[in-house]
């Protein structure tokens, strides 16, 4: 077990680092910083010469691999690190000097356990890229295919095991400081940020997310997933389809080609919509570097090491959420709020939808196109401390994919109307988890259900209460007498004719 002396040096080490860029300043300035965690950082910064604006991306940049994976995760924040120091951290590239090759290509015979020559016809010596944890090679399969190999970087498991140890520690160190860390939930940050990590450090869970969501796409043929090599991919190595594109950042090639821009930027939208929405299960690293555009107007994704999942209640509060702000509705929209615990129920909802309509009203003024997502959701979370709000990790992470996926499709089209073109799909998702149909749906399933959970209930109740002749019988239950008749069959059809005749009232209301 490390010892606090390792993790106080290692902390002061970093925040040095962290000191020279004047990342720093906002922590030692916010008067919701607990005393002690001021102290270090003013120890970290003494005799440092600081820069006039704060460079938070180079400072995580220059602590190593894993302070860049974090300074990533933290920029899905700003409510834990502040707007303008998650904005910057949004920069965070994580390009290391390449592995020599040498290193490289034992590492992949070893995790394959195969020849070199024999796993492929031919491979690129120089990377096509050197990241934080992997680097990818271009290579040739024996039967011809193209493919992208990416090696996980040696030694790095032991330097994020380290480094995540220490991040766990000072996040429950601050959680024991001050109501307000705990209210940000350090220590499920870091959580999160060690599951991200467990996935990207394990090529074959990405794998996993790549194919899962190749197929949750099917109905959007124009976002395309490459597909994956299972017999050339393991834990530390990932061999997948090699993707012959544009940059969706190179504006200028994508002109030269003959892209429709504009098409590029709704295929964008909904798929993104198609993800997060409908299916739950979403691309949480949407940046335009892991986004290429194909032949036919049809857009590629890559690096599917962060995924962010949404459950269905979750979405159905957030699709109210949204229509709710955009309608002026702010009273159901607190309303949920409440609903779904975000908001302890201390607090007014009447206090809190007059909080939503600061947020809201300005925009409502706005010609559609000028509304912004991101602010909107920006403004939404602006108000959590006022009113208790307890951080939603996964809320957070759709927020930061959702700035992003907007940013993205308003450098290919500045004139996109993005509630129009989201309107259609969102529109038809609320009718149809939200409509009679749905609820229909759902008490459907809910009797289905019960009615196939029925011959375990029967048998459960036989041997609680045999048949005359058999051993005593406990004391009876006074609900289970007043509808057995004698044997355990009639219950069980007592039982089905019951639950047949509650789902028919129940279509029958709902006509």
């Amino acid at each position: 077990m490390t010892s606090s002396s390792t993790h106080i040096w290692r902390l002061l080490k970093w925040g040095r680092i962290l000191a020279r860029h004047g990342a720093l300043r906002g922590i030692e300035r916010d008067p919701n910083t607990p005393a002690p965690v001021r102290r270090l950082v003013r120890l970290a910064r003494l005799g440092t010469r600081q820069p006039t604006q704060p460079r938070y991306a180079d400072a995580f940049q220059a602590i190593g691999p894993a302070a860049i994976k974090l300074g990533q995760t933290l920029a899905t924040r700003p409510d834990l690190v502040g707007d303008v120091a998650a904005q910057d951290l949004l920069r965070l590239q994580d390009q290391l000097p390449a592995v020599p090759f040498a290193v490289i290509r034992r590492a992949i015979e070893a995790s394959l356990g195969r020849p070199l020559e024999v796993l492929f016809a031919s491979i690129d010596e120089e990377p096509v890229g050197a990241a934080s944890i992997a680097q990818v090679h271009r290579a040739v399969t024996p039967d011809g295919r193209i493919v992208a190999v990416k090696v996980l970087r040696p030694g790095v498991e032991e330097d994020f095991a380290r480094a995540i140890d220490t991040y766990q520690w000072a996040a429950a160190q601050l959680e024991g400081m001050s109501t307000e860390a705990r209210r940000l939930r350090p220590r499920l940050t870091i959580e999160t940020f060690k599951r991200w990590t467990a996935r990207e450090l394990n090529f074959m869970r990405e794998a996993a997310s790549a194919s899962e969501l190749a197929e949750a796409m099917t109905a959007e043929p124009d976002f395309v997933i490459p597909g994956i090599d299972w017999q050339r991919s393991s834990a530390k190595v990932l061999t997948i389809e090699w993707i012959d594109g544009v940059k969706l950042n190179d504006r200028a090639a994508l002109t030269a080609a003959g892209y429709d821009t504009a098409r590029l930027a709704r295929i964008l939208i909904d798929g993104f919509l198609r993800q997060a929405i409908a299916e739950g299960f979403f691309h949480a690293d949407l940046h335009q570097g892991n986004l290429f555009a194909l032949p036919g107007n049809r857009i590629a994704a890559i690096d599917f090491g962060i995924m962010g999942r949404i459950d269905r209640r979750a979405r159905m509060w957030l699709a109210e959420i949204l229509y709710g702000l955009i309608t002026g509705n702010y009273r159901r929209v607190a309303e949920i709020h409440f609903e779904a615990g975000y908001v302890p129920s201390h607090h007014s909802v009447e206090e809190f939808a007059t909080a939503l309509r600061a947020v809201g009203e300005p925009m409502r003024g706005l010609p559609v196109k000028d509304m912004s997502i991101g602010n909107m959701l920006d403004g939404l979370f602006s108000i959590t401390r006022d009113f208790d709000m307890v951080t939603q990790p996964h809320l957070l992470l759709l927020q930061k994919t959702m700035v992003m996926v907007e940013g993205v499709a308003t450098a290919l089209d500045p004139d996109i109307n993005l509630w129009e073109t989201a309107a259609p799909f969102v529109r038809e998702w609320i009718r149809t988890e939200l409509g009679p149909e749905a609820a229909v749906a759902d008490r459907l399933i809910l009797d289905l259900r019960t009615l196939i959970g029925l011959p375990d209930l029967v048998r459960r109740i036989e041997a609680r209460y045999p048949a005359p002749g058999g051993e005593p019988p406990a004391p009876p239950l006074a609900q289970i007498e007043l509808v057995r008749f004698g044997g355990g069959w009639r219950y069980a059809v007592t039982a089905v004719l019951s639950a047949v005749a509650a789902v028919v009232a129940t279509v029958a209301a709902l006509r």
